[in-house]
């Protein structure tokens, strides 16, 4: 009889558990289907962190897999939106978010502790039922975004990508599925980039755009479209 009982209560949570994965499924299709209709006006959110940082983020929801964009230091969430437009069409939820200090976003009991603010958004996308998370990040983001996959569990981050990054001590123990480093060929970090590179662990490829300019101020160059298309192909593999 307790046999019996336990499989019933076996199979009725598997039931459960399918049903938590479609209605998920259900509200993310909905989200993107919004998206598409009304334009890619984004959602404002709140998550928290680990040290109880309170982060604020647009989140523009569209297919399975997600991606965190992190910016750099003169920039903010805003400044991501051309970009994330891009990626929804391409059917990438993307969470662009305000670092503590940034925006409406309050630091924990670590102030300056920027990959918890990365770690939190993660956390947070898988929270909503997403998968497969991806993370890029701009020059101080990149370093924050760095240092966040140095702490990452096996598969918690899926593509890291980290366009002109911050150097940090350890990229050796970087944890990714795949690691892109993208920068401009003659800006003032290129040495560093490619020393962090060379010191990362494998799957890894660098890219490097034609110019001086560093990190997000790509975008307002003549390589934009080029850097846009980069990012969009790596994410979409």
């Amino acid at each position: 009889m307790l046999y019996f009982t336990f499989l019933s209560f076996e199979m009725h949570q598997k039931k459960e558990k399918r049903g938590n994965k479609i209605e998920r499924f259900v509200l993310i299709s909905l989200l993107f289907f919004q998206t598409l209709l009304f334009g890619q006006q984004p959602e404002s959110v709140v998550f928290y962190t680990e040290d109880s940082g309170k982060i604020t983020a647009d989140l523009y929801p569209a297919g399975k897999r997600a991606v965190v964009l992190a910016h750099g230091a003169v920039f903010n969430k805003e400044s991501w939106a051309p970009l994330a437009k891009k990626l929804v069409h391409s059917a990438i939820t993307v969470l662009a978010i305000d670092f503590r200090g940034y925006g409406a976003s309050k630091p924990g009991s670590k102030t300056y502790a920027l990959e918890q603010d990365i770690t939190g958004a993660i956390t947070y996308l898988h929270s909503l039922g997403y998968d497969t998370v991806s993370v890029l990040g701009a020059s101080m983001g990149g370093g924050a975004a760095a240092r966040a996959a140095v702490q990452a569990g096996p598969g918690q981050i899926d593509r890291l990508i980290l366009l002109s990054p911050v150097p940090i001590k350890n990229p050796q123990q970087i944890h990714a599925r795949r690691i892109f480093y993208i920068a401009s060929k003659e800006e003032g970090l290129a040495a560093s980039v490619q020393n962090q590179y060379e010191r990362a662990p494998q799957p890894k490829k660098i890219y490097w755009i034609k110019g001086t300019a560093h990190a997000q101020h790509i975008f307002k160059t003549g390589r934009a479209d080029e850097l846009t298309r980069l990012i969009v192909d790596l994410l979409k593999k």
